[in-house]
């Protein structure tokens, strides 16, 4: 019998052959293909995938059509009539310095976010503002100097208005400018000064005009106004007012932003959705259109002071 050391050779030859020969694939064992499968984290180059992640980024990049702004429904809403709304509001405004009240009025409009604005300037019947300070920039010796100081101007010219607004002397509430003035103007770098007051002279606002002298005139008794948010928001009328001159130019009003919404572009479509009126220190009252609640109410006792 051969000892335990001499079969030790014989057992590494037989181990060493048995490692050259191929492995068999067990039925336990699983099988790697070569087919790409999709893995978490790489783009796969299935077709189907492929069309879901282009149409998730199509719906990314696709932008959103128009917008109408949301107006809450008015039907369920209390409304006045304009001498209920006079008088609630005249009662808030009780033991204020009457001079520096003014009713206002709140026109909602039913628009587009991503539409123009409405912008434009209204003469009332009934002036509202009547110290409104004008400055007129215009060539100097020329007629237009000497109508804008006969309609009314306080501060006329071109170097003397630039010295003035250098100098910090800004003593007018409207500024307007001559087509011919603007080179001036603009060399003169006032756009610094001028443009957060609001007061910079613009082809937009209607402050560059060839007729300065007929403009200070309705400056003076006129307002300015423009749309922001779908509403129109400005002063109508002093608390002096009587009841029919706030429905003068309450009238005025209505008539004046109807013609601007038709005035706008044939695929706009603007139109109002409510008058509300205001006082400066008071709420807002949703009108009904109507002048009195009936023919009894005295509108005597809302004019004067």
């Amino acid at each position: 019998m051969s000892s335990y050391n001499s079969l030790l050779p014989s057992a590494a030859r037989g181990l060493l052959s048995s490692c050259r020969l191929p492995l068999r694939q067990s039925p336990m064992v699983p099988v790697f293909s070569s087919v790409p499968q999709q893995v978490r984290g790489i783009k796969s180059n299935n077709p189907q995938a492929q069309a879901k992640r282009a149409k998730e980024k199509t719906k990314k990049t696709t932008k959103k059509g128009p917008r109408i702004f949301k107006q809450s429904d008015i039907k369920s809403a209390q409304q006045f009539s304009l001498c209920e709304a006079m008088r609630y509001l005249r009662a808030f405004e009780v033991g204020r310095e009457p001079t520096a009240i003014k009713y206002e009025i709140h026109v909602r409009l039913r628009t587009q976010k991503d539409g123009p604005v409405i912008r434009n300037m209204i003469r009332f019947p009934h002036s509202v503002q009547t110290e409104s300070r004008i400055c007129v920039v215009c060539p100097p010796g020329t007629r237009h100097e000497k109508e804008a100081r006969a309609a009314g101007a306080v501060l006329v010219g071109e170097q003397e208005v630039f010295d003035a607004v250098k100098e910090g002397r800004i003593e007018f509430d409207r500024c307007i400018a001559h087509p011919d003035s603007l080179p001036a103007l603009n060399k003169a770098g006032l756009g610094r000064v001028l443009g957060p007051r609001g007061l910079m002279p613009s082809a937009k606002t209607g402050t560059v005009v060839e007729d300065v002298a007929s403009r200070v005139e309705m400056l003076r008794g006129g307002t300015v106004y423009r749309e922001r948010d779908a509403v129109i928001r400005f002063p109508i009328g002093q608390m002096a007012f009587t009841p029919e001159q706030l429905r003068d130019n309450l009238r005025t009003t209505i008539e004046q932003i109807k013609k601007d919404a038709a005035g706008l572009n044939d695929r706009i479509n603007k139109e109002i959705y409510e008058v509300v009126l205001s006082s400066t220190n008071g709420p807002g009252f949703s009108l009904t259109g109507d002048f009195k609640p009936d023919d009894s109410f005295d509108t005597a006792s809302l004019s004067g002071l």
